[in-house]
């Protein structure tokens, strides 16, 4: 049972989180070499030198060559080499030991590796291969999630793996999925500048994507208008020229009212839509019932500004429309991105320089991380599982019958929901913190000790790690070398700057090392990253994902190739070992190998679908009992679970624990002043922060950051519901209720000094 083998204050006494202000070097040693590689944390990727000195990471350069952010960092990129030397790294292998005063003992990697095949070996003879489920990371390398996609499927045999990306940008997958057949982002960053318009719904750029905000800034300078839709007043709404201070979860509604105001004015592209679309009656006749004081009453959003956002936008001769999480992160998650892409397909601005949409990726691979083969009803190349040609083909590059592949799994929430009714026994999870990240975390916590046998690698013994029977100590970024894909489509590579430390291993090593240790090494024998990546190449050649065409030498040479790269001309199918990439989707005369030649998109018609996006209520809206809107989010120094970031001094100090932000009618109401305890409630649990008094939130919502784990988890709170299609869950509302707290809570004196 993988309950913690001791009282977590004293595992985290031992394994932290604890404060580290700096390596065993400074950031002003003379470095041995610098090593050009790229920001470990978010899907923008960016490019940085690290200073390395012996084998140890000592602090950084700009790498003002890189042309997404040409040298600029945000404040984790600065600090992200503070995590290299920490005192928490993990050196052994461990295995849980509760007679230990911290839970666990060091043994050697072999004997770790040896144990967790005999668990497993164990479990599938006695349950089936089912009864072995994975979790994956969007933030680990493309060689790895696709290495790890196959492991499941080939060596394991288990349908059951997932990944934390299912928390990320995978309602924006299906509706980029249903609407333009293809997913990613249409334009590089630098097509913004120049454009008249760019509208940002439900995304805090300025702290999630600081180098994003750089571009809208520098289109702002050129005359760009900006429009930001979100219930707070973010960083970068405080410049905007309209702000859209929507209710948590009405932004389906918003979209629909703005795009028949379009259609009443003649603010479309008749032209455009007859010819590249089909699906626009539809839409048209759902979006009549929403006037514009029927938008007003729904959204929150005064009719004025439904009004003004309308005419500027569909006026626009180019624009941009960007979302993230925001509008993603609801139980209607997909109908929401659908929205948006309706009011990009009516405009008729794309394929073009200076008019495009796309998704901010949240996680440092988010857009590699889904394309090759760990998410649960996909293979390599954003092939589907359920189709027998691409069952085949895949079966056919790993040297395995297509028969053999078992079928689509289960979302990583159903994975747990699996693990609670005792159908899968045993798990192994790497670069995932569900115990933090997870909706309804308390749930995944009594999961989680109904387990058998529970295997996790990390570099840092995270909140869920804790729980588990052994640990194998993984890499950082700095001591691999692998692939990435950023937040523009551009695929970009990581490189290694030290070895790993003590007995820790690269993660593709730890992988098939248990694949040997099984007997089932078939598959699994690959010498280096660059070996994984030229299979990779072959698997994806054909997929909408193609990246055959791309080598390490081109992306060093082109700094970035964005995929599409084809290594053979999708239309005369000749040898094209020369193709660039595809820095810009949908442009006029592009040809794709889905429409062949009929069109743009990649549909065998060449066309792209408009989607009726129906706005449904959110699942546990605020209510009489629980009145008030809970929405939660990013700060700038944290990161996801806060595994790396809340170990990081620097960055702790400038947020050190999470607040409940609300305006001061909401906060005078209550009784509450700035830095008051204050209570929040759900109908999942309870905790207890300091309050947030701002006026730069709705009067009726909270915000809490969700990076804290334990009794200062927002996630305690969040409700479990989830995308019907997408399978995202619905973080950003839920009815709460706050009160003014009677004292301070116990962990303000036992945990402080350690998180």
């Amino acid at each position: 049972m993988a309950k913690l083998p001791v009282d977590e204050l004293n595992i985290i006494q031992s394994f932290g989180p604890h404060l580290s202000p700096r390596t065993r070097g400074t950031s002003s040693d003379e470095p041995d070499k610098l090593v050009k590689t790229h920001c470990c944390f978010c899907g923008q990727q960016c490019g940085l030198q690290l200073k390395v000195r012996g084998n140890e990471v000592v602090g950084f350069e700009p790498w003002e060559d890189f042309p997404f952010n040409r040298g600029m960092l945000c404040p984790k990129g600065v600090k992200r080499y503070l995590q290299g030397s920490h005192t928490d790294r993990l050196l052994h292998a461990l295995a849980r030991d509760p007679s230990a005063p911290s839970g666990f003992r060091a043994i050697a990697y072999d004997d770790a590796i040896q144990q967790t095949a005999a668990a497993i070996e164990r479990i599938q003879s006695k349950h089936g291969p089912g009864a072995v489920g994975l979790l994956g990371g969007a933030s680990l390398t493309t060689e790895k999630t696709y290495l790890l996609g196959k492991f499941a499927r080939v060596c394991l045999k288990t349908p059951f793996i997932d990944y934390n990306g299912r928390l990320c940008m995978v309602s924006a997958g299906a509706a980029n999925k249903k609407s333009f057949g293809i997913d990613r982002t249409t334009n590089p960053w630098s097509d913004m500048v120049g454009t008249e318009v760019i509208w940002v719904a439900g995304s805090n750029v300025a702290e999630c994507s600081p180098i994003t905000t750089n571009y809208i800034w520098q289109a702002r300078e050129l005359g760009a208008k900006v429009i930001v839709q979100d219930p707070r007043i973010t960083p970068i709404a405080r410049t905007c020229d309209i702000f859209v201070p929507i209710k948590p979860g009405r932004d389906a509604a918003m979209f629909a009212g703005v795009l028949q105001l379009m259609i009443e004015n003649g603010w479309i592209d008749e032209d455009f839509i007859a010819e590249h679309t089909v699906g626009f009656d539809a839409v048209a006749a759902y979006c009549r019932e929403w006037t514009p004081a029927r938008t007003a009453e729904v959204t929150g959003v005064p009719e004025r500004t439904v009004r003004a956002v309308a005419e500027l936008w569909g006026m626009a001769k180019s624009s941009f429309l960007f979302h993230a999480r925001g509008i993603e992160h609801h139980s209607n998650g997909v109908e929401n991105s659908l929205g948006t892409i309706n009011l990009v397909l009516a405009s008729g601005r794309l394929g073009r320089p200076k008019s495009g949409y796309g998704t901010i990726v949240g996680q440092a691979n988010g857009q590699g991380g889904r394309e090759h083969g760990q998410k649960c009803d996909q293979l390599p190349g954003w092939r589907d599982i359920s189709n027998p040609e691409h069952r085949k083909y895949i079966a056919s590059v790993w040297g395995v019958d297509e028969a053999d592949i078992p079928g689509p799994g289960v979302d990583a929430y159903e994975l747990f929901r699996k693990i609670d009714a005792g159908e899968i026994k045993a798990l192994l999870a790497i670069c995932f913190n569900p115990k933090v990240s997870l909706p309804d975390n308390q749930f995944v916590t009594r999961a989680l000790e109904k387990l058998e046998f529970f295997a996790a690698i990390d570099f840092f013994l995270n909140d869920t790690a804790r729980h588990a029977d052994i640990v194998l100590p993984g890499s950082l970024h700095e001591e691999d070398e692998g692939t990435v894909t950023q937040v523009e489509g551009r695929v970009i590579k990581i490189n290694k700057a030290v070895d790993c430390p003590g007995d820790a291993k690269q993660d593709w090593v730890i992988i098939q090392d248990i694949a040997r240790a099984l007997g089932r090494p078939h598959g699994f024998t690959f010498e280096s990253p660059r070996a994984i990546f030229e299979e990779l190449r072959v698997a994806s050649k054909g997929g909408v994902a193609d990246y055959s065409g791309i080598t390490y030498e081109k992306i060093d040479q082109q700094m970035g190739v964005f995929w599409p790269c084809y290594s053979h001309d999708p239309q005369t199918g000749e040898p094209a070992p020369e193709h660039p990439g595809t820095p810009r989707l949908f442009e006029e005369g592009s040809y794709n190998p889905v429409a062949k030649g009929k069109g743009r998109f990649y549909f065998p018609d060449g066309k792209a679908r408009f989607n009726v996006a129906t706005y449904r209520p959110a699942v546990d809206d605020a209510s009489d009992e629980y009145p008030i809107y809970l929405t939660t989010g990013r700060v700038v120094s944290q990161f996801l679970s806060g595994t790396q970031t809340r170990r990081i001094g620097p960055l702790v100090a400038q947020y050190p624990e999470p607040r409940v932000e609300m305006h001061p009618r909401l906060a005078e109401k209550l009784g509450v002043a700035d830095r008051d305890w204050v209570t929040c409630e759900t109908r999942r649990g309870s905790i207890t922060l300091r309050a947030m008094v701002v006026t730069t939130i709705r009067p009726d919502t909270v915000f809490i950051p969700y990076h804290w784990a334990g009794p200062k988890s927002a996630n305690r709170l969040t409700v479990a519901a989830q995308d019907p299609i997408s399978k995202i869950p619905q973080y950003k509302v839920c009815g709460c209720r706050v009160v003014k707290a009677d004292a301070a809570p116990a962990y303000d004196v036992e945990l402080e000094a350690q998180q």
